[in-house]
């Protein structure tokens, strides 16, 4: 009986030492989230780059620092307003076997809703360019989403970062990798695509639905 006694007062002391360690852990997981949370660093409100720019605008080394940072900007492309503005002024389609197509993007977003945007040939290379102009604030991280589907099963999805770039007058291109079009009976045929150019804060700049064929031989 002495030795039950004594092993029920170890049993219920381990149980209460248990429950401190817990209790213990459990207050130290809160003040480290609680620090967690205290390190966040606070962002400020988003400042029009022209206001950014005209800040110690007579400080030389500043001045020569913002550039290197950011590069040259033309006042005449920035703008009053914080949000960048990103226009997608076409897409080209270069391959060996042809001449280049350059598909102009049309107002209403919608590239010949009657038929093909363009045709393909099978088997053949080729490589997407894209040609855009950015005003008023530099647009972070500017990334490329295309899906492609036949016959309403998804067959491609393609996300592709171009970059960060600031307001300027010449329009900027970025040339995507190579790539082969499937070959085959079965690749042959119509396709439908979405593609969309959105930055780092997923602001779409440009969303279109098309249409596109492979075929045996260029069109």
């Amino acid at each position: 009986m002495g030795l039950d006694d004594e092993n029920k007062k170890g049993e219920a002391s381990g149980e209460t030492s248990d429950r401190e360690n817990r209790l213990s852990r459990m207050n130290s997981e809160s003040s480290l989230s609680e620090e967690d949370e205290e390190r966040k660093p606070e962002l400020g409100p988003m400042i029009a780059l022209k206001e950014q720019l005209e800040k110690d605008k007579d400080d030389e080394s500043l001045r020569r620092w913002k550039e290197q940072l950011i590069g040259v900007v033309d006042f005449e492309d920035v703008g009053e307003t914080p949000d960048p503005v990103v226009k997608i002024l076409h897409l080209t389609v270069r391959s060996p076997d042809r001449e280049e197509m350059v598909l102009t993007i049309p107002d209403d977003g919608v590239p010949n809703p009657k038929g093909p945007w363009f045709t393909i040939k099978e088997g053949s290379k080729y490589t997407l360019v894209f040609n855009f102009r950015v005003t008023n604030n530099i647009v972070s991280g500017l990334r490329y989403n295309n899906t492609v589907w036949k016959t309403g099963v998804k067959v491609d999805s393609t996300k592709a970062m171009l970059g960060t770039f600031s307001p300027q007058a010449e329009p900027y291109q970025h040339v995507m990798p190579e790539e082969t079009t499937p070959s085959g009976i079965f690749a042959r045929g119509s396709y439908s695509a979405r593609t969309k150019f959105v930055d780092d804060d997923n602001k779409c700049y440009l969303e279109i639905n098309y249409t596109f064929d492979i075929r045996k031989n260029w069109q």
